[in-house]
């Protein structure tokens, strides 16, 4: 069987460094506590679902097949990676598509279940993206990642990388930069390093104000993030709230932490539409 052909239109770098492989798949291995605490059952006697993002050839999906812990399945876009994997890895339970595009709902129809993957670099974003609408069922998301985007999901606050997926992400999950990774291990070796994170799912049971306005509000700040909040959220700014969110006003978005933005969206929203 042949080896499957990079393709460059789908962000694939397959990772051939075996002992990195199976670091990755390390990190989604569920503890005892963690299982009470997510409500699963007893991990030595049901193991908890996992879904890999693009395979490739299976160099991550050796490792979680092994891991008795999890129940693993797996999304591949790239035909030639399927026939392959189906080839080596009869027993993976595999669907042919695009992960941006899938249901989850239908994939796992009942209790949570995790995310793991050596990303494209060029859907990185989107997928975490994807990771908060399910935010309720998955309590863990890990994998490899562009360490550029790494940097910017894990940064706090007055940090040059921190941005609009620190921000929506840390609003809901714990953030773990866990390690980087060379751009030698890779075929074809990527022109940047990358990173290894792990997104834990925190306590916060509500934002405690309008989810989609506080979206707005940090999106809509962060696209004009060298202005100070009075220029980038004039629409947003009347005679009613102005007093209340003056504090706020003379600073920039990086400055603000998560609970911030939330206090800042819950002040404006009463004079929202």
């Amino acid at each position: 069987m042949q080896k499957v052909r990079a393709k460059k239109s789908l962000g694939q770098h397959f990772l051939k460094d075996l002992s990195v492989a199976q670091k990755i798949a390390d990190t989604i291995t569920i503890s005892p506590e963690e299982s009470e605490k997510w409500g699963l059952h007893d991990i030595k006697s049901s193991a908890f679902p996992v879904l890999e993002i693009g395979p490739g050839m299976g160099v991550l999906t050796q490792y979680l097949l092994q891991n008795k812990q999890i129940d693993l399945t797996a999304i591949e876009l790239d035909r030639e990676s399927v026939i392959y994997l189906k080839e080596w890895y009869p027993e993976l339970k595999l669907i042919e598509g695009d992960f941006l595009k899938l249901d989850l709902n239908k994939v796992f129809p009942t209790g949570n279940f995790g995310v793991i993957g050596n990303y494209p670099y060029n859907i990185s974003s989107q997928i975490f993206f994807k990771v908060l609408e399910y935010k309720d069922r998955i309590p863990v998301c890990s994998g490899m990642i562009q360490k550029e985007v790494a940097e910017r999901i894990a940064s706090k606050p007055g940090k040059k990388a921190y941005g609009i997926l620190s921000v929506l992400l840390q609003a809901w999950y714990d953030i773990e930069y866990l390690f980087t990774v060379d751009e030698n291990v890779f075929n074809p070796p990527p022109k940047v390093k990358s990173a290894v994170v792990r997104l834990r799912r925190n306590s916060r049971k509500s934002l405690d104000c309008d989810e989609r306005l506080f979206k707005t509000i940090v999106k809509t700040a962060f696209n004009q993030r060298r202005k100070q909040l009075r220029n980038s959220l004039r629409e947003y700014l009347n005679e009613s709230n102005l007093a209340h969110v003056e504090s706020f006003l003379t600073k920039r978005p990086e400055q603000l932490s998560v609970e911030e933005f939330i206090n800042l969206t819950k002040m404006l929203e009463p004079c929202q539409n």
